[in-house]
């Protein structure tokens, strides 16, 4: 390392700044992960039980995440979790998810190129729509019409 806060593998700048250079490595730990798991996939017996297991694994998130879609939550982020897990092993699930991501990054580019006030319709719409789904859970799943207790409680204090 030369200069203090300059970072491994950059190159300085003619104006004094720092450039990181632009091939980036994997860490480690994800270098020790991708061999572990070659080395499995060597083994017929061990690529198929990777496939098991992957499958089985992000399968059960996919089910999780499906199943608090309606809620307030994590709902579509444990879908995506799941179907990264399953992107490990899967071509289908690496292709699925690479244009979900593609997708994502276009609605939020778009949305950060709107002016203010349009970011804040989009935002209110989207507040308003969680609370919808968050009450209509409520009321279908626990049977409380919170709606309902809140204008009983004004109408008697």
């Amino acid at each position: 390392m030369g200069h203090r806060g300059e970072m491994a593998g950059s190159t300085k700048r003619e104006g004094g700044g720092v450039a990181v250079s632009e091939r980036r490595y994997p860490p480690p730990w994800r270098q020790r992960i991708s061999t572990t798991l070659a080395l499995i996939r060597a083994n017929p017996t061990g690529r198929i039980a990777l496939k098991i297991i992957f499958g089985v694994l992000g399968a059960l998130v996919v089910t999780i995440g499906i199943a608090l879609i309606p809620l307030p939550g994590p709902g579509w982020l444990l879908v995506i979790a799941g179907l990264g897990i399953w992107a490990v092993e899967f071509h289908w699930a690496k292709r699925l998810l690479a244009f979900t991501r593609r997708h994502v990054h276009g609605w939020t580019a778009w949305v950060k190129r709107q002016s203010l006030p349009v970011r804040l319709v989009i935002g209110s719409v989207g507040l308003v729509f969680v609370a919808a789904v968050a009450l209509l859970s409520i009321k279908y799943s626990l049977g409380i019409d919170v709606i309902a207790q809140v204008l009983r409680y004004l109408a008697t204090n």
